[in-house]
């Protein structure tokens, strides 16, 4: 099932594309807060990443229902607008007013770029093959 595969790629697209550029970004001091967090997180004591990449999961899903049927760059540019724009907007509206976190711009700037950057991340590891033909009809 493509929604499988696309949980995963989300997912892993996480922890690729997303913490490996807010690593650099935290390594260049253009953000404070290291990548990788291992913080747990409330009600369950889940790691921060595992969560985000959870959470990176469902919107990869939610990613390739926006795309799935798009071919050539028209593909790769919904990928880095649903990307960049999706999960921002949620975060800055939604997820930061509820836990308290202020908001500001330069979260919403830094925000954009990490999650453009995973949704392009997502959409190329939907496009990788499976090598085995009858696991890749399954996902």
């Amino acid at each position: 099932m493509k929604y499988f595969k696309a949980f995963w790629a989300g997912f892993f697209a996480t922890l690729i594309f997303h913490q490996g550029l807010f690593l650099i970004l935290n390594k260049t001091g253009l953000v404070p807060f290291p990548a990788y967090n291992l913080t747990p997180t409330a009600p369950f004591g889940v790691p921060n990443v595992i969560s985000l990449s959870f959470f990176g999961g469902i919107w990869g899903i939610l990613l390739w229902t926006f795309i799935a049927k798009d071919r050539g760059r028209i593909f790769w540019i919904k990928s880095l607008i649903f990307g960049a724009l999706a999960p921002t907007l949620v975060a800055i509206l939604i997820v930061l007013p509820i836990k308290g976190i202020p908001v500001s711009l330069p979260k919403f700037l830094v925000g954009l770029v990490l999650n453009g950057f995973w949704g392009v991340g997502t959409s190329l590891l939907m496009r990788i093959k499976l090598p085995n033909k009858r696991l890749e009809h399954q996902l």
